[in-house]
């Protein structure tokens, strides 16, 4: 595909500005700095991300004011503490960005439907509570059968989702078969597990999470797919490169100031168009179905796992953090 964004006797716009042609583009960050500066239109965020920020001197403030207010309210559970400091998190981040902010449901309820569906309206309740549409809000949860499930039940009541951990196919055709609003297919993480694997180096169209997310995009285009598909978890830009055309991209602030300053022209990579012509052919999984085509990929099983595990943690760091201030 040679579509290209320069413009004939000029000097290129920077690849960000190219991207966003295309691409829509979104922060991957709790920092608000970074999201004033880059302009994106979406932010993400997630427990690992907010206890980041959280963490900074600079961000205090905000944290003491929600301990503040929830010692005010009577509140003594440092979960429902927390809850407040990622709403409060999203409502600030919703004064810079113009569109919506992902906020992730504890991924202790990630094997848990009726846990996830509960705290996803607990957690739009709040955001409601402070003048925020639920338009604005994506709920993210782990893309496992349970997560799609809430999903399900979730999307019809007018809370939209954001499918994350997400490694494979198999997790995708669910999500888009429950209309999930957004998928989150980690591009980086899938790319780490090949290379610990096989002790490669991968680079452009060979790497494997940009193949991961290609085929996902064209199998949703192809068929009709409304579910948008929001590549993340990127090492390097030239991941990023690779992926001009998806749906969305959530990017780092450090690779964001890569593209800032990167003048290369960028080529139109996925095109829906283009998918209609893709070899795929279309599936449906039921629950057994789903949790072995899971099973059948090493890669997307162990790095689900991993993720959980890991945001799970610093969910349980965050609550440390808020029980500290409880006092």
């Amino acid at each position: 595909m040679s579509e290209s964004f320069e413009t004939p006797n000029s000097s290129p716009p920077s690849a960000l500005a190219q991207l966003k042609q295309h691409t829509i583009v979104v922060a991957d960050t709790s920092d608000f700095q970074s999201m004033r500066e880059y302009e994106p239109r979406d932010a993400t965020t997630n427990p690992s991300l907010v206890l980041k920020a959280a963490s900074k001197e600079e961000y205090a403030y905000l944290v003491d004011e929600v301990v503040a207010q929830a010692k005010a309210d009577g509140v003594t559970s440092a979960t429902a503490v927390v809850d407040r400091l990622l709403v409060r998190f999203g409502c600030e981040i919703l004064e810079i960005v113009p569109g919506r902010v992902s906020t992730e449901v504890d991924a202790r309820l990630s094997f848990d439907t009726d846990g996830s569906v509960s705290k996803a309206r607990e957690l739009i309740a709040a955001y409601e509570e402070k003048g925020i549409s639920r338009e604005r809000i994506l709920i993210k949860l782990a893309s496992t059968w349970e997560g799609v499930q809430a999903a399900r039940v979730l999307e019809t009541e007018g809370i939209h989702c954001n499918m994350t951990l997400l490694f494979s196919l198999a997790q995708a055709v669910a999500c888009a078969d429950v209309e999930a609003q957004l998928i989150s297919p980690f591009v980086g993480r899938i790319m780490d597990w090949y290379k610990a694997k096989t002790g490669e180096t991968y680079e452009g169209a060979a790497d494997p999470g940009v193949q991961s997310v290609t085929e996902i995009f064209n199998y949703y285009k192809k068929f009709g797919h409304e579910t948008e598909v929001m590549g993340a978890s990127f090492r390097n830009i030239g991941e990023i490169k690779e992926l001009v055309g998806c749906d969305l991209l959530t990017i780092s602030p450090s690779l964001l100031e890569e593209l800032q300053h990167d003048t290369e022209t960028l080529d139109l990579k996925l095109d829906a168009s283009v998918a209609q012509s893709s070899s795929l052919e279309k599936v449906s999984y039921d629950e057994k179905s789903f949790r072995f085509a899971l099973n059948e990929d090493a890669m997307a099983t162990e790095k689900l796992a991993q993720g959980i595990r890991s945001f799970a943690l610093d969910v349980c760091k965050l609550e440390s953090l808020a029980a500290e201030k409880l006092g």
